[in-house]
């Protein structure tokens, strides 16, 4: 049994902070909760005592693709899907789940990888085979041919089926979500919209059809399982949501009745804001882009703080995602998504929510992503308060974590943790 005794705890909920409190935990669970003299701690107890730390639910991570390495340059990426076998990339995989771990996010949900590997790491985790954080996996998305998950520009010897599960038609896109949920997909996703370089005045044409769209989302839920969709912006995501849609990726440009309705139907928004962000930490040429794909995610990136600001003034429910793997590395980056949401206009509290509660909620992750009695400690023990910086869950030095309630072990917690009770005792 632990006894962690902190300055502060965050519960998930979105309440007001709970001032010099005690959690305990045994067996993996949490057994008790309350404020300091509220709860009694037992004598035999591990006493982990951080008065001026801030104690959380793990934080999560609604997309991220963890078989790519997060290179910022499209050829590098390329190289490495089609020189890697499977075996390899779930290795590689494996690494960044735990890297991703070791920075706080003890669960993450993964949007696609080459050969459907993350379905398999998932349950190697669950198992204990590896160590890393939690997994939901779509296994392979879905897109039509040629679109955004099977783009051109490949030799005509080179095949990359697994890529992606190219459908075309509606009773196609209703065989490929069987075909991933007999996998063992936890949800589906569809490509909805090409993210289009061409125009900048019609830079989200989509690429479904509506009855394919239809047929996806109504195939997914027949069979119980949530759909998630890659989508830039404009009608189709309108359509979309009008039949069902579950979480909306990126949406690059969504208008006002759109939020409006997504509010109403209670889908989710997950913005992946620090994709949109990072592509300005480099240059066109660093990226091997032309001028005029550059201009495009430009526009990309007004256009998203703008939809960011229309979802969260109409109440849609908005969660933590990142799209690490791509133009990011696993764990070293998911935490600056939360300092995006709050330039946004969310305040501290409500980013730690979406990572936390809702991206739970989300995710179909009952057990986790708030602390109460009975619930599974993941944990996140904080050396700061990120209510009043959210930027200390970017410094891996003021983090420990727990899954399952045991210690993400790592090598500088016994020389940076010098100070608190209870290190890796």
């Amino acid at each position: 049994m632990k006894a962690f005794m902190v300055g502060q705890i965050l519960d998930g909920n979105g309440g007001k902070p709970l001032m010099n409190g005690v959690l305990l935990e045994h067996e993996g669970r949490i057994v008790g909760l309350g404020s300091r003299g509220a709860v009694s701690i037992p004598e035999q107890a591990r006493v982990i005592e951080a008065p001026q730390a801030t104690l959380l639910p793990g934080l999560m991570d609604s997309h991220v693709h963890l078989a790519y390495s997060g290179s910022p340059n499209v050829g590098a990426l390329r190289s490495e899907v089609s020189e890697q076998s499977y075996p390899l990339l779930a290795l590689r995989a494996a690494r960044h789940a735990l890297e991703t771990l070791q920075w706080g996010f003890t669960a993450v949900r993964d949007l696609n990888a080459p050969g459907g590997v993350i379905i398999d790491l998932a349950k190697a985790i669950h198992l204990g085979y590896v160590q890393g954080a939690r997994i939901k996996a779509c296994g392979l998305g879905l897109s039509v041919t040629g679109g955004h998950m099977d783009p051109p520009g490949w030799g005509d010897h080179v095949h990359l089926e697994a890529m992606s599960l190219p459908c075309n038609g509606a009773e196609a896109f209703r065989q490929g979500v069987r075909e991933q949920v007999k996998r063992g997909a936890d949800f589906i996703k569809i490509n909805l919209c090409v993210s289009s370089r061409r125009n900048l005045s019609t830079p989200y044409r989509q690429e479904m059809t509506d009855e394919e769209i239809f047929a996806a989302i109504d195939e997914a839920h027949r069979l119980e399982r949530k759909v998630a969709a890659h989508t830039s912006g404009g009608p189709a995501i309108t359509k979309a949501v009008k039949w069902g849609l579950d979480t909306v990726e990126h949406g690059h440009w969504v208008d006002e009745e759109t939020a409006d309705l997504m509010a109403e139907k209670g889908v989710y928004y997950i913005p992946t804001l620090l994709v949109n962000e990072r592509n300005f930490d480099f240059t066109p040429e660093q990226m091997g882009m032309s001028r005029q794909a550059w201009a495009w995610l430009e526009k990309a990136r007004e256009d998203k703080w703008q939809s960011l600001e229309r979802v969260r003034k109409a109440g849609v429910k908005i969660g933590c995602g990142t799209d690490a793997g791509f133009m990011l590395p696993h764990g070293a980056m998911n935490a600056r998504e939360l300092e995006l949401l709050v330039r946004g206009g969310l305040t501290p509290l409500e980013a730690i929510t979406a990572a936390t509660r809702t991206n739970a909620e989300l995710m179909g992750l009952d057990e986790v992503g708030v602390l109460a009695a009975g619930k599974v400690a993941d944990l996140l023990l904080v050396d700061g308060n990120p209510l009043e910086d959210i930027r200390v869950l970017q410094k891996q030095e003021k983090l420990r974590v727990f899954k399952d309630g045991a210690e993400v072990s790592r090598p500088d917690l016994r020389a940076r943790w010098s100070g608190a009770e209870g290190v890796l005792a």
